[in-house]
């Protein structure tokens, strides 16, 4: 059983690690203006008896090197849509039609832009996973004879 929590730790950690590390690359991009083509909530049913899910979905263009490029990501990992209407207004209410922002553009490829960058809150986590790896290791070596 030790051996299995060390194992899952261990991926867990690993899995933390990559998130936080997919969450700095953004932030090594090019900030540049963008403009808001539109910006709306997009409600959906995920089955016919569920309450309703949204999302903002948001359209912008930015210019690199004299060429006009458009996106629609926020983030490079997208949130999952949420139930509560009230949180997707406030999000959309960020990105007003028509406004200039400032998106964070992929200098290797130009088509590649975000509008906000990942959480780096796994790496805050990572301890909580390692602890468990750590803390089996060390009492298998205490017992040990």
């Amino acid at each position: 059983m030790g051996l299995f929590l060390i194992v899952a730790g261990s991926f867990f950690a690993w899995r933390m690690w990559l998130s936080y590390e997919k969450a700095q690359i953004t932030r090594h991009w090019s900030q540049i203006p963008c403009r808001i083509l539109s910006s709306r909530i997009v409600s959906e049913r995920p089955t016919p008896h569920s309450d309703p899910a949204h999302r903002v979905e948001v359209r912008y263009e930015y210019e690199v090197g004299g060429v006009t490029h458009r996106s629609t990501r926020i983030r490079q990992v997208e949130a999952a849509p949420t139930l509560h209407f009230d949180d997707a207004v406030q999000k959309q209410q960020q990105y007003p039609t028509g406004t200039t922002q400032m998106c964070f553009v992929n200098p290797a490829a130009p088509d590649e832009a975000v509008l906000q960058h990942g959480s780096r809150a796994a790496l805050y986590s990572i301890w909580f996973p390692l602890l468990f790896g750590v803390g089996m290791v060390g009492g298998a070596l205490r017992r040990a004879p």
